[in-house]
């Protein structure tokens, strides 16, 4: 279990950008991370995404978050809450819940939305709900990291956010950045310390 699944939904790009940065945090704790994405969902209930994405990152599997040391999860913020593909694949967990696989290991939390105050703390608490059901162990980010004390942009305790801005056209910050790494080294040196 020396690896940590980052997974995400991403329609912008912004939260992808997140997950890369904090793989980058979890590979320089020297553990390695799976990058893992989840299909859209449709209104047509026929309608299905081939089993392999044309491009980007590979679909999770239920397997690989029961293997895993560690998880982070990260969507865009809908509505103060988090994207129905995420939540779609959370629901299907059941059985992890029933059998505890995913209790006592740490998850993280992150999130990107258009709108300064587009309920960024709002979607991040909302990924938490299941975890925590889950029993899983919730990381945030410490105000040691002295950049949220500074942040114009995003990033929380509760874990690292993005202000993409209106037309999803505002860079990642520096700022931003550097919680989103320190963000995965957190949660690498957590599972380290919890497997």
């Amino acid at each position: 279990m020396d690896n940590i699944l980052v997974l995400y939904y991403s329609s912008g790009g912004s939260t992808k950008q997140l997950a890369q940065l904090i793989a980058r945090g979890v590979e320089e704790q020297g553990l390695e991370a799976i990058m893992r994405t989840v299909p859209r969902v449709s209104a047509n209930s026929q309608a299905t995404e081939d089993e392999i994405p044309t491009d980007g990152d590979l679909y999770v599997t239920l397997d690989e978050l029961s293997n895993c040391g560690g998880l982070a999860v990260g969507s865009p913020s809908r509505f103060g809450n988090m994207a129905a593909p995420l939540k779609y694949f959370i629901e299907q967990t059941s059985e992890y819940w029933m059998t505890g696989k995913l209790s006592g290991k740490p998850v993280s939390f992150f999130c990107s939305s258009s709108s300064m105050h587009g309920g960024q703390e709002a979607t991040l608490l909302s990924m938490m709900i299941p975890f925590l059901h889950h029993g899983m162990l919730i990381a945030g980010i410490p105000y040691s990291e002295t950049e949220l004390l500074r942040t114009e942009g995003g990033g929380t305790p509760y874990g690292v956010t993005h202000w993409n801005g209106h037309g999803n056209n505002r860079p990642i910050s520096e700022t931003e950045k550097s919680l989103a790494i320190a963000q995965g080294k957190r949660l690498a040196m957590l599972t380290k310390k919890l497997n």
